[in-house]
């Protein structure tokens, strides 16, 4: 028989096993707050992995808009966990760097966009972030919105080690310094038609690339969509040339899942 005492000290056991197995629990599906290095430059991330885990292991590196990691990374994150993926948000700016209204936003999205090194040296950092939090190496895609849409397409012109890379109201333009080689990722570009911000030469641009570049791509264009159409925190108000379309967010995650069943 048990006494008192006995039973007080099962208690307790069960109560913290329980305990430890809720943390264990809460720690797939949430962000975790990541820091890490490019030498002395302290980078401030995000990793989130699958709420189920899966023997695919798959994983999404997510690029953020010119602001640095924002709600809509975030919110991406863990939608991405919730489908069963390991994903990273990566800090390209660092510690110290980040834009604190859109002025200072463009001065850093600018300097990334003309020092096309820089920034895949930065996207590189973040993918070994991303395997380290259990992704498999082998099935790896990266995404961007934005300025972080065209560090995705210059991860696939750099053939970094991924399957493919999705690029949602993403800028085209590439370093014409560059010669065009054979691009080996699958590439999405999830456009929308009434994006001004993107000019029609560098669309006709990035076309012919892709073409010259042998890709498997693909340019999905979104009736009445603009700038920054999958953000609600982009407003909605067409008129300045970016505001969330519901229409062509929810359109352009479908396509983007359908990208991610073939590439996986």
């Amino acid at each position: 028989m048990f006494n008192v005492k006995d039973i007080l000290k099962i208690v307790k056991l069960i109560s913290v096993t329980i305990l430890m197995l809720f943390l264990v629990l809460d720690s797939f599906g949430q962000l975790k707050p990541i820091k890490y290095k490019d030498e002395n430059q302290t980078l401030n991330g995000f990793s989130s992995r699958p709420k189920k885990q899966s023997k695919q292991k798959a994983g999404i590196l997510i690029l953020p808009a010119w602001m640095g990691i924002d709600k809509h990374a975030r919110e991406t994150a863990l939608k991405l966990s919730d489908m069963g993926y390991y994903s990273f948000i990566a800090d390209i700016y660092g510690e110290g760097n980040y834009p604190k209204n859109r002025s200072e936003a463009s001065t850093q999205a600018t300097f990334y966009k003309n020092n096309t090194d820089a920034y895949n040296h930065r996207i590189k950092l973040a993918l070994e972030q991303l395997i380290k939090s259990g992704a498999d190496p082998s099935k790896i895609v990266v995404m961007g919105y934005c300025f972080g849409g065209t560090g995705a397409l210059n991860a696939a012109r750099e053939n970094m080690n991924i399957k493919g890379v999705v690029s949602f109201h993403g800028g085209l333009g590439r370093d014409t310094t560059r010669k065009v080689q054979q691009i080996n990722p699958k590439v999405l570009v999830c456009h929308g038609a009434n994006d001004f911000y993107i000019p029609d030469a560098d669309i006709a641009a990035f076309q012919n690339e892709m073409k010259q570049a042998k890709a498997d791509w693909q340019m999905i264009y979104y009736a009445d969509a603009v700038h920054a159409f999958t953000d609600p925190a982009a407003g909605n108000d067409p008129t300045g040339g970016a505001a969330y379309n519901e229409k062509a967010d929810k359109r352009s995650w479908m396509h983007m899942i359908q990208f991610l069943n073939e590439v996986f």
